[in-house]
């Protein structure tokens, strides 16, 4: 899956983008898996519910594979 940072947006905190691609349906519970250690980013354990998600980056929860552009 593929998600574009809008015009003129450098990043997107990552418990925002959870919500915005379906992952989470409200800002609990995004944090709730991001604390639990189930998400990744570039391959690596991300634990920072506000981390900034920037272009190139890959983010992995289960089944999701997201790219940022």
């Amino acid at each position: 899956m593929n998600f574009e940072l809008r015009d003129g947006d450098n990043f997107i905190p990552l418990i925002s983008l959870l919500k915005a691609v379906g992952i989470a349906e409200s800002g609990s519970m995004a944090q709730d898996v991001v604390t639990a250690g189930l998400i990744r980013r570039n391959r690596e354990i991300e634990l920072r519910k506000r981390a900034k998600i920037i272009s190139g980056d890959i983010i992995e929860f289960e089944n999701y594979v997201i790219h940022i552009k």
